[in-house]
């Protein structure tokens, strides 16, 4: 069963189970996946579901963040619940150990020596790791190990 099957039978499980929060968060994602297939005209494979996962992750992170600083801990915490039910179609976070060793070996497999080559490593690295590790991180890592040569 791919990705959006699976969305799909928790969105069927959730009205059944009449969980109206997670229902909400669930159909929020899948319109989310309709609006990128009507927009690019493609059906979205596992990866691309991911990644729209992934963006959907970031903006509830920030929204968290804007919340709480607000002092709106309500509206926070109805985020916090959304990233919960995201969390579960995301598959398992790599460690630390396991984000530099995929780094040292791009940066090895495509021969990169400086920053101007930055854009090649990151170019293996996203479809390796996207949805498993934060970007932004790995992105660091790789300009740590460019910048040691």
């Amino acid at each position: 069963m791919n990705l959006k099957a699976r969305i799909t039978e928790d969105m069927k499980a959730a009205m059944r189970a009449r969980e109206a929060a997670r229902l909400s968060a669930i159909r929020l994602l899948l319109a989310a996946i309709k609006q990128r297939e009507v927009d690019e005209r493609i059906e979205l494979d596992d990866a691309a579901v991911l990644a729209v996962i992934d963006k959907m992750l970031k903006q509830r992170r920030d929204s968290i963040q804007q919340y709480e600083a607000a002092g709106r801990q309500d509206l926070a915490d109805v985020e916090k619940f959304e990233v919960q039910v995201l969390t579960a179609y995301m598959p398992q976070a790599l460690s630390e150990a396991e984000i530099e060793a995929a780094v040292a070996a791009a940066v090895a497999a495509s021969g990169a020596k400086g920053m101007a080559d930055m854009g090649k490593v990151m170019a293996l690295l996203k479809p390796q790791l996207a949805g498993r590790a934060d970007m932004g991180q790995v992105s660091a890592k790789v300009k740590a190990a460019l910048a040691r040569g």
